[in-house]
């Protein structure tokens, strides 16, 4: 068999090297945190986490993560989940019956979001020890004011970086500071940000440069005008998830990607140290401390 590596996948290969030697890892492999009851409830952008996550959960080896429910409205607020009725209502049921770890929410583009400050209320009168992970999207439509949303999806690839980044940062401007604000009245921090955004914005500077492998073009990472992840940004949300979850790196991790393999053997391994990356730096993920 020929195992010549071209010139690019030994660049690719040397740098994701010398970039995951850089980062800490959290947990070591004798020292493997415990499964958690991890509940999703989310939008699109964050629902298809309720499938990808444990196989990545398997791949680091830890036992005993369960999928405690999931509750998915297309394009909601977090304050739309608290709205519906209690029959309907998984994630308040869950909530009071004791039976979450982890609770995820995706708020969407409508912040600051009531509905947040009244899930947290509910699951911690039940579970003292609840964390809730608040999901900082990407931008839909690659920002949501009138003048900013792309036509198409194929725009995407002569868009300037500069008007997504604008964006990002003003949705995280209002959304952060609530966030913040309410772990300061709980005296702890009750809530962490999953800043998959911030990722999603590295990933595509990265195809603008010719530096994601099997990427060419930005529209390749989504399905649509609004930008419904396609494999690589599924991954990496996920990624980015099961870091803030775990408190581990997923760097290195043999999660099976038929997907990614598809594109490029390559692809996996930069996915995983992006998301690290964007997780252990950002102050609210609950890595940094």
């Amino acid at each position: 068999m020929n195992t010549t590596l071209t010139r690019r996948q030994f660049l690719t290969r040397t740098a994701l090297a010398l970039g995951a030697a850089k980062l800490p890892r959290l947990c070591a492999s004798d020292a493997r945190p415990a499964g958690l009851r991890v509940f999703i409830m989310a939008h699109s952008f964050h629902i298809f986490v309720a499938q990808a996550l444990p196989p990545v959960v398997a791949a680091a080896g830890i036992k005993g993560h369960m999928l405690a429910g999931r509750q998915m409205i297309g394009g909601s607020r977090v304050q739309q989940h608290w709205d519906l009725p209690d029959e309907k209502n998984e994630a308040k049921k869950a909530l009071r019956e004791g039976k979450v770890d982890v609770l995820t929410m995706s708020p969407n583009w409508v912040v600051p979001d009531e509905g947040i400050e009244k899930f947290v209320e509910l699951g911690l009168a039940h579970n003292p020890k609840l964390r809730v992970l608040v999901q900082l999207s990407w931008m839909p439509w690659d920002g949501w004011l009138p003048e900013e949303k792309v036509p198409n999806n194929e725009a995407r690839d002569a868009r300037p970086l500069d008007i997504v980044k604008t964006a990002n940062a003003r949705w995280k401007g209002l959304l952060e500071p609530q966030l913040r604000a309410l772990n300061a009245k709980l005296g702890r921090e009750v809530i962490n940000a999953v800043p998959v955004g911030d990722a999603v914005l590295k990933l595509r500077e990265l195809v603008v440069a010719g530096k994601a492998p099997g990427i060419a073009k930005q529209s390749e990472l989504f399905n649509d005008q609004i930008g419904h992840a396609k494999a690589p940004v599924v991954a990496l949300a996920t990624y980015c998830h099961f870091a803030c979850i775990y408190r581990t790196s997923p760097v290195g991790l043999t999660d099976p990607q038929p997907e990614l393999d598809r594109i490029s053997p390559d692809l996996k391994p930069l996915l995983q140290r992006i998301a690290w990356e964007t997780v252990a730096v950002h102050p609210m993920s609950g890595i940094t401390k």
